[in-house]
C-alpha cells in the first residue's frame, strides 16, 4: 500500500498506466475510495498515467483532526504531486473530489493542464444545506445504519436503485468501516464551500459533467459552474443520478477521454 508524506500527513495513492503518459488525477467523492474508480481505471489507464488517492480523512490516508477545507485538500494534492515528481496534470474528480479539483485549479493554475468535474457545486444553497444537516447529524451520532439510510437515496437515480439492491447491500456493509469523526470533518468542509465568485479566474480548459437525475447536486449547480468558468464545456448524462461514474460508466469514460484528446500538447 504506497503512501507518501504530503503537507504533513501520509496520503495513500495509486499510479496506473504508462509511466511516460500524460497524468490524470482523479479525486474521490466523500464516500468513495480509490477502488470506487473500478469502471474507469482499466479504461483510462490504457491512455494516461492515472493517479488515484484518498484525500485526508478518507480510508487509507491519515485522518488528522479538523478542520478540513477545500484549500487544504488542494494543497495536499499539490504536495502529493511534488512527492511523486509530477509538475503538471489534468485534474479531475467527482462530487467532493470535483470541488477539491476546482480549488486546486484556483490555487495552483500553473499545475492544472485541464479540469474535469462531475456532480459538483460551487455553493451550497438552502435545500442542499438541509440535506447536509441530516448527513452531519447521522455522522455525529456515529450510526452507520442511519448514515446509510440518509445518504443512499440521494446518491443514485431511482432506476439504478431499483436494479442494484445487491450492490447497495454491499455498500451498507462498508458504511460500518467508515471513520465517522473524519466523515464529519469532510461534511463540514463541504458545507462551507463558496467558490462561485472565484470561478472566473480558472483558465484551464474545463469539462463539467452532471447526471440528468442528480437529486443531491442537480443540474442548476453544474450550469452555474459552466457559465462562470470561461469556455467551459458542459455535458448532461441521461438517466444518471449523482454517482454517474457507476450508473453510466461507458458514457462517463467517453466524455473524459474525448475531452482529454482535445488537450494534447496543452
Amino acid at each position: 500500500m504506497p503512501k507518501i508524506e504530503a503537507n504533513g500527513i501520509q496520503l495513500y495513492y495509486e499510479l496506473h498506466g504508462p509511466e511516460a503518459g500524460d497524468v490524470l488525477v482523479l479525486s474521490n467523492g466523500i464516500l468513495m475510495s480509490t477502488a470506487s474508480w473500478a469502471y474507469q481505471t482499466p479504461v483510462i489507464s490504457r491512455h494516461y498515467r492515472l493517479l488515484l488517492y484518498d484525500c485526508r480523512g478518507m480510508w487509507q490516508s491519515d485522518h488528522p483532526p479538523g478542520p478540513y477545507s477545500m484549500d487544504l485538500h488542494a494543497d495536499d494534492l499539490a504536495a502529493l504531486m511534488d512527492g511523486l515528481g509530477i509538475e503538471r496534470a489534468h485534474i479531475g474528480g467527482i462530487s467532493y473530489g470535483g470541488e477539491v479539483s476546482m480549488a486546486f485549479a484556483l490555487r495552483h493554475p500553473e499545475r492544472t493542464r485541464s479540469l474535469i468535474v462531475s456532480s459538483v457545486v460551487s455553493q451550497v444553497d438552502p435545500l442542499l444545506y438541509g440535506w447536509m444537516e441530516s448527513w452531519i447529524a447521522a455522522a455525529k451520532a456515529l450510526d452507520p445504519e442511519l448514515f446509510f439510510k440518509v445518504t443512499y437515496p440521494l446518491n443514485f437515480a431511482e432506476s439504478w436503485i431499483a436494479s442494484n439492491r445487491a450492490v447497495l447491500e454491499d455498500a451498507r456493509q462498508r458504511y460500518h468501516l467508515l471513520d465517522y469523526r473524519s466523515q464529519l470533518e469532510l461534511l463540514l468542509s463541504f458545507s462551507r464551500i463558496q467558490l462561485t465568485e472565484e470561478l472566473h479566474r480558472i483558465t484551464a480548459p474545463t469539462l463539467v459533467i452532471v447526471g440528468e437525475c442528480d437529486l443531491l447536486k442537480p443540474r442548476k449547480y453544474a450550469e452555474i459552474i459552466a457559465r462562470e468558468i470561461p469556455g467551459a464545456e458542459f455535458a448532461v448524462v441521461p438517466h444518471a443520478g449523482h454517482a454517474v461514474l457507476w450508473e453510466r460508466p461507458g458514457l462517463f469514460n467517453s466524455l473524459i477521454l474525448g475531452f482529454l484528446a482535445k488537450q494534447r500538447g496543452s
